[in-house]
């Protein structure tokens, strides 16, 4: 009996040999695991750097637009107001010069003038 179990492999040892590539997988997948997981870390470090690089990017482009939008809003408003002044001087001037006409006597004459310009409009219009 004792020359049995010398020549046979003993169960023991067949399960040694049989761990030693599942002990490797195991590690090996260890390994890379510890890598992917470290990988993934740096993904989400450059991701929040990216977002905060962003988040900076659109509120500097948000505050230079509201300037613009400020620095238009006051040249419209100007130009308003200069075209409010010129369309009042260009009033003022029409009604002097229907004055002056009028105090030339020409008064007629300007609403000769009148009639000729719709008799062209009108026949621009036929």
């Amino acid at each position: 009996m004792a020359a049995n179990v010398d020549s046979s492999p003993s169960p023991l040892s067949s399960k040694k040999e049989n761990l030693t590539p599942v002990n490797s997988k195991i590690s090996e997948l260890r390994e890379s695991r510890a890598e992917l997981l470290d990988r993934i870390q740096n993904l989400k470090n450059d991701l929040q750097s990216w977002r905060s690089k962003l988040d900076t990017q659109v509120k500097s482009y948000r505050d230079e637009l509201s300037d613009l939008k400020k620095t238009l809003n006051v040249e419209v408003d100007q130009l308003r107001s200069e075209f409010q002044e010129l369309r009042t001087t260009l009033q003022q001037q029409q009604e002097d010069v229907t004055v002056s006409l009028k105090n030339l006597g020409l008064q007629d004459v300007s609403g000769d003038v009148k009639d000729t310009e719709g008799s062209k409009v009108e026949g621009e219009n036929i």
